[in-house]
């Protein structure tokens, strides 16, 4: 085989219009939205929580926002991953739509801390189903100088979901003091604040017929439609294993930072200021959905014009570029000595913190072949959803209940953020090198298989 770099056999342009494309994107952004209100509500209601369900400690309630969703998220990523790459996208994602948000409902009926986690282990393993398909039916949808933009324009659906989460539990609390509990069959009393997980669950359902709105596309550049052997796929792993390595870490330490500080930045609003639930989730849902949408479009688009000026590693370049930017605005935030101006410097912090999130998802399609693409989206998740969303939110309880204090959580929002984001600098500027050379693997390994 030849050692020269060759380029990639399938055609620039997809078959499909790129308004049709656009469209796809705007529907599966949709579902990802109530993706992300559906794990994220929690993060608003952690005195509910402990009060509801008699629980005493931040990481008791760290373990249902991270661990009990997360592991299981990562683990049925990998067959939901392989099913993605041999099957009708469009179905797994509808399928896993309605799992995840009947059982988001159901948290609201739970009555104890192990009914909730056993509801939130459903939610992970439903959602699991959504991103492994969601970036191959992109893939597909859309060339490939646009592709960048198009998942980073999906992804938005992470931080208008979070958004969301926060303005609808902060109405659902503002409701609570005024509002009556249902008494429901079966289920008996549901107390107001318990509403919230209802609603936003049972609203997700609606949803699915959407998914059958557009075509399944053909798989471009995809050879033979049956699955790749896993031993060929592990083969294909194992030649690009620095670029996965630094790619994974790099981004997962990043989501760490991001999901820690998600998770808890409303409870240092509340401890540190004396804001109300109400307040906090108004403003700082204000600040997630409008800052994080921009920045994770500029990143896409930033990738996309890097790419365009000849950088052939510009979507690890952009992760590099967001994970140093982040540091004079995520260092400072936590330390201000007014909420309002907290507020205004965390619209730095988020705006950087969510410009590599479509990037790093765009970066996998780019350097794996067609029918891997689900399995290996799936090892990425599962990198960011382990080391993001299931230890960032815990070891920054951990830290506030055994080292700084509850009373003083902004110095565990400095400390996890500062080291995440430091080692995560490191991997992705390791990686740039690596990347470019897995881009050459794939030519090389696409043309062998087409001349087969």
């Amino acid at each position: 085989m030849s050692t020269e770099p060759l380029e990639r056999t399938e055609p620039e342009d997809p078959e499909h219009s790129i308004g049709q494309a656009w469209y796809v994107v705007a529907v599966l952004m949709v579902v990802y939205v109530f993706s992300f209100a559906d794990r994220q509500i929690l993060v608003l209601m952690v005195e509910d929580l402990k009060t509801g369900l008699g629980l005493t400690q931040d990481w008791q309630v760290s373990i249902l926002m991270g661990p009990a969703f997360a592991i299981f998220y990562a683990i049925f990523g990998f067959p939901l991953g392989r099913l993605a790459d041999r099957t009708q996208r469009r179905s797994v994602v509808a399928a896993g739509l309605t799992v995840w948000s009947l059982l988001a409902a159901g948290c609201g009926v739970a009555r104890n801390f192990w009914q909730m986690a056993l509801f939130r282990i459903g939610v992970g393993v439903g959602e699991a189903s959504l991103s492994p398909s969601a970036y191959s039916l992109i893939s597909d949808y859309f060339p490939k100088r646009l592709m960048a933009t198009a998942i980073s324009v999906y992804s938005t659906g992470i931080y208008i979901g979070t958004g969301l989460a926060l303005l609808m539990g902060g109405a659902v609390i503002v409701y609570a003091k005024t509002g009556t509990a249902w008494n429901l069959p079966i289920f008996g009393t549901i107390d107001p604040w318990q509403q919230v997980f209802v609603i936003v669950g049972l609203a997700g359902v609606l949803v699915v017929p959407l998914l059958y709105t557009f075509p399944e596309p053909r798989r471009r550049g995809a050879g033979p439609q049956q699955p790749v052997p896993l031993p060929e796929v592990a083969a294909y792993l194992k030649a690009n294993w620095q670029t996965i390595t630094c790619h994974t870490l790099g981004f997962a330490l990043l989501s760490f930072s991001s999901y820690g500080s998600g998770a808890w930045t409303p409870t240092y609003y509340i401890r540190n200021f004396g804001w109300t639930q109400g307040q906090t989730a108004f403003w700082n849902g204000i600040v997630i959905m409008i800052f994080g949408t921009l920045g994770i479009t500029i990143g896409g688009r930033l990738a996309d014009r890097l790419a365009k000026q000849g950088h052939r590693d510009a979507k690890m370049r952009v992760g590099f570029i967001a994970s140093v930017v982040w540091f004079p605005f995520g260092i400072a935030f936590p330390l201000m000595p007014t909420a309002w101006l907290a507020l205004a410097v965390s619209v730095g912090s988020v705006l950087t913190a969510s410009m590599p999130f479509g990037v790093a998802a765009a970066a996998i399609q780019e350097m794996m072949p067609n029918r891997m693409r689900g399995q290996a989206s799936a090892i990425y998740l599962f990198g960011i959803t382990m080391i993001g969303m299931a230890f960032g939110p815990t070891i920054l309880a951990i830290l506030s209940d055994y080292v700084f204090g509850q009373d003083r959580i902004q110095f565990s929002l400095v400390t996890v953020g500062t080291v995440a984001h430091v080692l995560s600098a490191i991997f992705l500027w390791t990686g740039l090198k690596h990347f470019v050379r897995s881009l050459d693997y794939l030519a090389q390994w696409t043309a062998s298989e087409s001349a087969e």
